[in-house]
């Protein structure tokens, strides 16, 4: 939330009591704001909460915008796949939010790693310490966390210049002509709904995003993919497989509710690969589907191993 600006005109009473009624707020908190240099009679700055303008004074009361608290550590279940002094490769569960945000203030990702890794990078601020790149609520599997400024710095650069491998599993509605193929079409924020990105023009405020997918197994209305990410825009396969008539199963926002039946998004971050910010060795994880996901892809007659294999 952005700061109010508050503005009435001055009726002989205390500024704190006149403000407080005015902008609904306690006088306690008034007299703070007041204190703190936040009120102005006629464009004169007013520090005291007992001053009485003359009536007719304009008067401003500028409410800052609340200062999001740093997160605190949580002890939730996490699984961290690696880690070293550097970095940690871990894996997000489906539903649980990468960090604090309005309505999802704890019980987040950040949460999780402030509690169970001993540092975490100081680029993203307090509110997003250690993370490189995000996965939607909905979506589990790989992430990569930075433990200092250095490792995020590396990491973040090795995504602006695609060196870093990401392939996702998604069951997607229907059936596709082709076995294998690509989505090259930029993606901004949708004109119609603010909540949703659309496949949006550059000249209107896309960014180009490219996703190349390959068929790895038939349901009887629906496929399962392999999806290489070259790119980390936000719903970028759920809006790429959307603009190609078979949008990812489970979808609540980009979805059909005549789709397959599903437990949750149908949508797993399955491996990842990027060279160790300190030593340069290329290295790779895989995390394998979790009981949810291989439950919906069974009721769906697609049947993989116990590691997610085909």
């Amino acid at each position: 939330m952005d700061e109010q600006i508050i503005t009435c005109t001055a009726d002989g009473r205390r500024l704190d009591v006149l403000l407080s009624e005015v902008a609904g707020l306690t006088r306690s908190r008034v007299a703070g704001l007041i204190a703190q240099g936040c009120a102005a009679v006629d464009g004169k700055p007013e520090t005291k909460a007992g001053a009485k303008p003359k009536p007719g004074a304009a008067v401003v009361l500028t409410v800052p915008a609340p200062k999001p608290a740093a997160p605190l550590p949580q002890d939730l279940p996490l699984r961290i796949l690696y880690e070293d002094a550097d970095l940690a490769v871990v894996e997000k569960p489906c539903g649980m939010v990468v960090h604090p945000a309005p309505g999802n203030e704890d019980g987040t990702l950040v949460n999780a790693l402030l509690y169970h890794l001993d540092q975490l990078g100081s680029i993203g601020g307090e509110e997003r310490p250690g993370i490189v790149h995000r996965l939607d609520k909905d979506t589990s599997g790989l992430l990569l966390v930075a433990k200092n400024d250095a490792a995020q710095l590396s990491l973040s650069e090795q995504l602006q210049q695609r060196t870093v491998e990401k392939h996702y599993r998604a069951l997607v509605e229907g059936h596709m002509r082709d076995a294998q193929g690509r989505v090259e079409l930029p993606i901004g924020r949708s004109h119609a709904d603010r909540k949703k990105m659309a496949v949006v023009p550059v000249a209107e405020g896309g960014r180009e995003a490219l996703t190349e997918w390959r068929v790895l197994a038939e349901g009887a209305a629906c496929t399962l993919l392999d999806v290489h990410l070259h790119t980390g825009r936000t719903h970028q396969i759920r809006v790429h497989m959307k603009s190609l008539g078979h949008p990812v199963c489970g979808d609540p926002l980009y979805g059909s509710p005549r789709g397959a039946r599903v437990e949750r998004l149908m949508l797993h971050a399955w491996s990842l690969a990027f060279n160790h910010p300190a030593t340069g060795e290329r290295l790779s994880f895989t995390a394998p589907l979790p009981p949810a996901f291989l439950r919906s892809l069974e009721k769906n007659g697609i049947m993989l191993d116990t590691r997610g294999e085909t």
